[in-house]
């Protein structure tokens, strides 16, 4: 399985009850901010939903990030591209994505259980990879985190065992991501002891400083937070640095 070696994460402003912005407006948020990634080098991005919600993600998300998606892939044809969504859901990201042509989904909490503030979070696992199944798509690649940093776990479950725990519920490529950059090398260097095999990305704190020393220890690295350009706004149609990330991608491919 392939895996690009950088993938930014793209983060589109919650689809809020009662919002004014048209899809028109999301649509050009997204192809634009996009454009400064494509145009600088990267080739993956992951459309990330950030509409908060204590269940599934609503009809409305799951309408609008197919949209989204589909847009992105329209006018940029060779681009990696990935869907996450906020809500706690195990077919939302993939129903989005069969939809829009996307090549991967990224989900959390996808072993065990764990709490976060929306509450208390169950193994997405068995649910995601039986509706893959169900709709015939083994071709969407599923990237779960292993204990995710935005939750905690239920049970002191040592990260190789959820790292393990993942990969045999049917994980294609693990996310971890420690409470620093050193936590996170440590965390892989143990699921790799532990026998894990699945290919692995980080999922935060990478920088253009420290990106080389990350990808001699995993195979991709999600990138978005170093990217920001300094004072933008959320809602920014230039939220992200075109000379940041040029910069950024010149030390990946040193």
């Amino acid at each position: 399985m392939s895996i690009p070696p950088v993938i930014a994460a793209l983060q589109i402003p919650a689809f809020t009850a009662g919002s004014v912005r048209s899809m028109a407006w999301y649509e050009d948020f997204l192809l634009s901010n996009a454009k400064s990634f494509v145009e600088n080098g990267i080739k993956a991005i992951k459309i990330q939903d950030e509409t908060v919600v204590s269940g599934c993600a609503s009809e409305r998300t799951i309408a609008r990030m197919a949209s989204l998606g589909h847009a992105v892939q329209r006018e940029f044809t060779d681009l990696f591209l990935g869907i996450i969504v906020q809500a706690h859901d195990p077919k939302a990201a993939l129903a989005i994505a069969d939809a829009c042509g996307a090549s991967f989904v990224r989900q959390k909490v996808f072993a065990a259980a764990a709490v976060n503030a929306e509450g208390v979070r169950q193994a997405l696992g068995p649910d995601a990879v039986a509706y893959r199944d169900a709709i015939g798509r083994p071709d969407i690649q599923i990237y779960a985190d292993v204990q995710d940093r935005t939750s905690m776990p239920l049970e002191n479950v040592p990260s190789e065992m959820a790292a393990h725990w993942t990969e045999r519920l049917g994980a294609d490529a693990l996310v971890i991501t420690g409470s620093n950059f050193a936590d996170t090398k440590d965390r892989i260097a143990k699921a790799r002891s532990f026998g894990v095999k699945a290919p692995i990305l980080i999922g935060g704190s990478i920088t253009k400083d420290n990106v080389q020393d990350a990808l001699s220890v995993c195979d991709s690295v999600v990138i978005s937070s170093s990217l920001v350009r300094p004072g933008a706004a959320r809602d920014a149609f230039d939220r992200w640095d075109p000379s940041s990330i040029r910069q950024f991608m010149e030390h990946a491919n040193a």
